[in-house]
């Protein structure tokens, strides 16, 4: 039998394939809430705990251009990156749900037994690399006609060369789809705690049966 979750439960109300069931229902729920939430309008530029900023090192250069005036400039970037991962996230939906549907018991254990980021690690193990090659094409038709696109990747490379930037934050299109991602998966995450802290509010009788106390 499983420890924590399953220690609410008496040993014969909650078998192991149970326990799977319900896991990959709450992920699977979860993942759903998360594309909706951030696949909108200001789901990503809206939301402080995800909204994409310049990496620091380049917030200096930033600055230099709001000195000058370019200030307006500068914000349709964070505008049109924020743009761009709110474009690409409803993409992730299929891979997300299948990878959740797909879960092995011994997946759904180790999510049950694992801590506050063990949804986080699953998702991003099983989808960070196909969800990059589906974001970034989304990413750069987004962000290309944006006047400092261009300007952020001949600074970003400068930078990176110097050791001041990570050497993928380099590019506009792959730093914004790692960000997108990393809020995606902060997201889920966030959607799975819930579920555990109030499985009777999710209306799903497996969720109550495997969360609740």
């Amino acid at each position: 039998m499983v420890g924590g979750l399953l220690a609410a439960q008496p040993a014969w109300a909650l078998s192991e394939s149970d326990a799977a069931i319900g896991v990959r229902t709450a992920i699977e729920r979860g993942a759903e809430a998360a594309v909706g939430l951030l696949g909108r309008n200001d789901g990503f530029l809206g939301n402080p705990k995800v909204r994409i900023e310049l990496p620091g090192p380049l917030q200096q250069a930033a600055g230099l251009l709001k000195a000058t005036g370019q200030g307006g400039r500068l914000d349709e970037l964070v505008t049109a990156m924020n743009r761009a991962a709110e474009a690409a996230v409803p993409q992730a939906r299929t891979l997300l749900v299948n990878a959740a549907r797909s879960m092995s018991v011994e997946d759904a254990l180790r999510i049950v037994r694992g801590g506050d980021t063990s949804v986080t690690d699953f998702f991003a193990g099983k989808t960070r690399e196909p969800l990059t090659q589906q974001f970034l094409p989304i990413v750069g038709r987004a962000t290309e006609k944006v006047s400092l696109a261009a300007k952020y990747d001949a600074v970003a490379g400068r930078a990176a060369k110097l050791g001041l930037l990570k050497e993928r934050d380099a590019d506009l299109r792959g730093y914004v789809t790692a960000r997108a991602l990393d809020g995606l998966y902060l997201t889920i995450g966030e959607q799975e705690r819930a579920m555990r802290r109030d499985p009777v509010g999710t209306g799903s009788a497996i969720l109550k049966k495997v969360f609740g106390s």
